[in-house]
This record gives C-alpha cells, sequence and structure tokens, in this order.
C-alpha cells in the first residue's frame, strides 16, 4: 500500500494573488498526505485564486489509468479552502477506489450440494483397492495476456492467493503467487 506520496510534482499557482512561502507549504504537504494508493497520483495542479472577498482553492490530480479528478473550495480563508478541496480529493479517490474493488470483487456463491454418499461403518481388512481422491469443485479459470505488473494487480484486487497468465513480454504461461514472506513468486516453464 502506498504510505505516502514520494516525489510528487506538485505545482502551486495563484490566479490574482502571489503566493506566499507558507501557502505553498500547506498546500504541498496536504497534497502529500493522501494516504491512498488507487488510484496512483502522478501529478498534482493547485490553483489559489482570489476574487474581492471570496477565496477559491482548485485541486487536479492527473492519476494513473487516465483518471482525473478535479475539486474546488471557495471560502473566506485560503487554508479553509485548500484544506477542504482536498477532504473533498479524497471522498472522491476513495469512490473510485471502491467502485474499482466492487467490479473485481468475486461473486457470492450459493450453497454447493454435494453428492451424497454411504460408506461401511467398518472397512473389511481384506480390502485392498486404493481410495481415489473425489474432485468437489471445479472451476473455469480464464487466461489473459498480461504483463507483469498488471497480474500483480489482478491477484492484489482478488482473493486468490496466485494467478495464472499468459506473459505478454515472452507469451509463455506463467503462474504469479504470494510467497509466506509477502513477496511474489513466478513459475514459468522451461522446455526440458
Amino acid at each position: 500500500m502506498q504510505v505516502q506520496n514520494v516525489n510528487l510534482p506538485i505545482t502551486v499557482t495563484g490566479r490574482h494573488v502571489t503566493v506566499t512561502e507558507a501557502m505553498r507549504t500547506h498546500a504541498h504537504k496536504k497534497v502529500e498526505g493522501l494516504h491512498l494508493d488507487y488510484p496512483k497520483i502522478i501529478e498534482a495542479k493547485v490553483i489559489l485564486d482570489v476574487q474581492k472577498n471570496r477565496q477559491k482553492a482548485e485541486v487536479i490530480l492527473h492519476c494513473a489509468n487516465h483518471i482525473t479528478i478535479e475539486a474546488d473550495t471557495e471560502t473566506g480563508d485560503m487554508y479553509a479552502s485548500i484544506d477542504e478541496t482536498l477532504s473533498k480529493i479524497a471522498r472522491r479517490m476513495r469512490k473510485y477506489k471502491t467502485r474499482m474493488l466492487k467490479s473485481h470483487r468475486p461473486r457470492k456463491q450459493s450453497v454447493r450440494h454435494l453428492e451424497e454418499r454411504i460408506f461401511a461403518a467398518e472397512m473389511p481388512e481384506d480390502h485392498q483397492d486404493p481410495v481415489k481422491p473425489v474432485i468437489v469443485h471445479k472451476d473455469n479459470y480464464r487466461i489473459r495476456p498480461m504483463f507483469e505488473d498488471d497480474a500483480i494487480m489482478e491477484m492484489e484486487l482478488s482473493e486468490r492467493s496466485f494467478i495464472v497468465f499468459q506473459n505478454a513480454e515472452n507469451d509463455k504461461l506463467s503462474v504469479l503467487y504470494r510467497r509466506k514472506d509477502g513477496d511474489y513468486g513466478m513459475i514459468e516453464p522451461a522446455m526440458v
């Protein structure tokens, strides 16, 4: 999870006002303080505007996956405008994350009915047949071509501990899995 936006390019500009160092620092701290992992912020623009008794703050975030988030607020104080605008931005970012998670959330499954079997209470001692394993659940798994980064994101969004995909870089069937230490491992077939 992205804890802080590191080296985020933030542009603070003013319309009808000269931007003081205190306003610039306040805007920088607030934008860098957005602690959300989706959507990842690529660039941030803060526009401060003063018109008569109204002080307006507008924030435009350019995020990954071609997402642009904009918000603005007018109050009597510039710092309050910045704070309120960034709280609106945080709500909209959570909204995007919730939408993405809902679209990738697995469907609730209905109750599975298994075939009923009756076994003898005691197995005869002369019974030598090996016990065959029984498949209790079959699942269709869609294999798509994707890059390793996309596979990691897809696996993070699902509840599975692995993902099977066709690697777009080398067209090999690959299995990406989560290791016990929290890192990822990948299995690719090798011709012998």
